[in-house]
């Protein structure tokens, strides 16, 4: 297994891609350092070496030697790995939602996230996650490393919905040709509508609400969809707390 890097912006993240858990940055670095050690080591083998890189350290980088694990979209244009083009398709947001107009969807600002955890065997699609402070939700039961975050899975929505957000997911993941990662739809609704936000392309600051609720959750979904290793289905902790939204 090559080395994994981590990479990270070396400034703040222009406005447009901000999320309102921006300083969740350390707590996405060390969930998948986690899931890297966690699914790696065997009595054969060891984890990977992992380590943290800025954007402005990659000029100093030969991405053939190593595997590129970026946590920002702001990469350098003449960066080449395996997953370039689309992480260049989700920085440019207006040129996006412009496609996503053409399959005959509304677009605008949304704070719903649909997980879809791509594989090599086709979409998983995990329980939506949503903002905890504008949702009619109980209080968690228990504390989960998520709770300082004003993130909440999951959000409960109809079959109907579902299968409207799968289709969209779907159509657009494909349409880019996306490779296996885990990927955030950004998303909300209009007039009675799902509406398009935009699209992350790996576990951004809202996948934190899926630990210790999902399994595996969606830093090891990401690491398992990079090195190429099977998951069967993702699945809910029974004793996690419904979050209803009512649209």
């Amino acid at each position: 297994m090559p080395e994994v890097l981590i990479v990270i912006d070396a400034e703040t993240e222009p406005a447009e891609f901000l999320l309102p858990a921006v300083f969740a940055l350390d707590s996405m670095i060390s969930a998948f350092q986690q899931a890297i050690a966690s699914t790696s080591a065997s009595p054969h083998s060891s984890a990977p070496t992992v380590r943290v890189i800025t954007t402005d350290s990659l000029d100093t980088i030969s991405a053939s030697d190593v595997l590129l694990c970026p946590f920002t979209l702001n990469l350098p244009a003449t960066l080449s790995f395996p997953a370039q083009q689309i992480y260049r398709v989700c920085r440019d947001i207006v040129t996006l939602r412009q496609r996503v107009e053409g399959m005959g969807y509304a677009t605008g600002a949304g704070n719903f996230w649909l997980p879809v955890v791509l594989t090599s065997k086709g979409p998983l699609y995990a329980e939506v996650i949503g903002l905890t402070e504008e949702l009619p939700a109980p209080k968690p039961s228990t504390v989960s490393p998520s709770s300082s975050f004003p993130y909440c899975q999951p959000v409960h929505l109809s079959d109907a919905w579902r299968q409207q957000l799968y289709k969209l997911a779907g159509n657009l993941l494909r349409s880019l040709d996306a490779p296996p990662a885990t990927y955030l739809m950004q998303f909300g609704f209009q007039e009675g509508a799902i509406c398009f936000d935009r699209l992350w392309p790996f576990p951004a600051a809202p996948a934190l609400a899926s630990l210790s609720v999902q399994e595996p959750n969606l830093f090891t979904c990401h690491w398992y969809c990079l090195a190429g290793q099977p998951i069967l289905d993702v699945t809910i902790s029974g004793s996690s707390a419904s979050y209803l939204h009512f649209e």
